[in-house]
């Protein structure tokens, strides 16, 4: 299997970012971590060998960035403004310098967000700010309302970034236009600590006449590895 470290210092965030690329074609798929996870988590926690076979062959490749989490979302020793607009660099990151990367490695017109847990928000937070650049999501067991990590903060950049909070009132056609066109899978579990917020997004989504799916697993432990690894298998 194709393996490849890359590193480089970012301006936009003023300091160096890692990244891993697996696969040489395919579907690429931009992966985020879970909360405070690292670009190789995904391959430490056997996500990738899930999946070793499709890379393999060049039906997937997968792009895993890392994360500033612990200096926006979990940075307790900075005001809430800080957070978001760490938050705000940290997607201007991943447009102008991570999404030329990807169309360098690979000319598939497609592109999905995936991530797990708290990679869950990011994965759908940039999939539906950017619908003309993802073409697709998944993902598994996501969180997708951070308001409680702003400890009753609020400005423009909280509302356009917490999903459950501007696709309610979202109705510009051109988002809609692509929307229709992408496919978005939301998947979680009965006992899964964040079912309540994939119900809660499904529910905007299909008010808002967005075509979707959301999978809910009758299994246990459905917030961790061994399941999402079988989601993993199952949807993308």
């Amino acid at each position: 299997m194709n393996r490849e470290y890359h590193k480089w210092y970012s301006t936009r965030l003023g300091r160096e970012m890692e990244l891993l690329i697996f696969g040489h074609s395919g579907l690429p798929v931009l992966v985020f971590p879970t909360s405070g996870g690292r670009f190789f988590e995904f391959e430490d926690r056997q996500m990738i060998s899930a999946v070793g076979d499709r890379i393999e062959r060049g039906d997937l490749q997968f792009f895993c960035v890392d994360s500033v989490d612990m200096e926006s979302w979990y940075n307790r020793n900075v005001p809430p403004r800080w957070k978001i607009a760490r938050h705000v660099q940290y997607e201007d990151y991943l447009i102008h310098e991570v999404i030329p990367l990807i169309r360098k490695k690979n000319w598939d017109s497609h592109l999905v967000a995936l991530g797990c847990s708290f990679g869950g928000y990011h994965a759908t937070n940039i999939a539906l700010r950017h619908p003309d650049i993802f073409s697709g999501l998944l993902t598994m067991s996501g969180a997708f309302d951070l308001s409680n990590f702003l400890g009753g903060y609020y400005d423009q950049d909280c509302y356009f970034n917490l999903p459950t909070h501007y696709l309610p009132n979202l109705a510009d056609s051109w988002f809609f236009d692509h929307y229709s066109r992408n496919a978005y899978i939301l998947c979680t579990g009965w006992d899964d600590q964040c079912l309540t917020q994939n119900q809660h997004l499904d529910r905007i989504m299909s008010s808002k006449g967005i075509p979707h799916k959301l999978y809910t697993w009758d299994t246990w432990n459905s917030h961790d590895w061994p399941t999402w690894q079988k989601m993993i298998q199952e949807y993308l």
